[in-house]
């Protein structure tokens, strides 16, 4: 516990800084998405990342769970993804104690700490509706039962603006979901040339965990 707010603010800051250096050690610029990313998770904001392949969005979301030492889950989103494959699905078994048939809820990968919605405009908007009440609300509704999500949880979903075919467009009520809409551009040539050089290397850094979500 601290003894005062001062305390406290100066506690973030230092964790915060530590935090950049960490996500620093795997990605090559992109600051303004790293500072905006931090400002919603701290918030308790879900992000949409918009960029072509190759800006290492999926790269930078991993390298983040890993440094504040939280669950992460990746879901592809494929246009044959069903609700069930992110929220989970009821299962028919045998209880052991009554020998009786019963029904079994198995939890998807929605219940994690940040989920990576990968590609989430490659899914129609009945599926991606799956999303809204656990952005919402924090719960999975499955057979007229609740199940709490852990907390926090995050989501951060990445979309390609250059591709068109097999794609639809994300709901209003889904996009409203989404604290920030971050566009991601490509790296200048100083970034690029050190991209090369850590990717051309036997450069493995190891990301620290520096907060846990307690």
């Amino acid at each position: 516990m601290f003894k005062s707010d001062v305390e406290a603010v100066e506690a973030l800051s230092s964790s915060i800084k530590k935090l950049k250096q960490e996500i620093k050690k795997v990605i090559v610029g992109q600051d303004e998405i790293i500072d905006n990313l931090l400002i919603a998770l701290l918030s308790k904001g879900h992000c949409l990342l918009i960029g072509v392949p190759g800006l290492a969005k999926t790269l930078l979301i991993k390298t983040l769970a890993q440094a504040l030492d939280l669950k992460f889950s990746r879901i592809q989103f494929t246009p044959d993804l069903m609700p069930s494959d992110i929220t989970g699905t009821e299962i028919l078994e045998i209880d052991p104690a009554t020998n009786q048939r019963i029904f079994k809820f198995v939890k998807g990968p929605i219940f994690t700490n940040i989920l990576l919605a990968d590609e989430i405009n490659r899914t129609p908007p009945k599926t991606q509706s799956a999303l809204l009440e656990a952005m919402q609300e924090l719960q999975v509704t499955a057979a007229g039962n609740k199940y709490p999500l852990d907390e926090p949880f995050f989501v951060l979903a990445t979309q390609n603006p250059i591709e068109q075919e097999g794609t639809y467009p994300l709901p209003e009520a889904q996009l409203d979901r989404f604290m920030f809409n971050l566009w991601l551009d490509y790296p200048s040539k100083e970034e690029e040339i050190e991209i090369v050089k850590t990717t051309t290397a036997q450069y493995n850094p190891e990301v620290s965990k520096v907060i846990s979500k307690e």
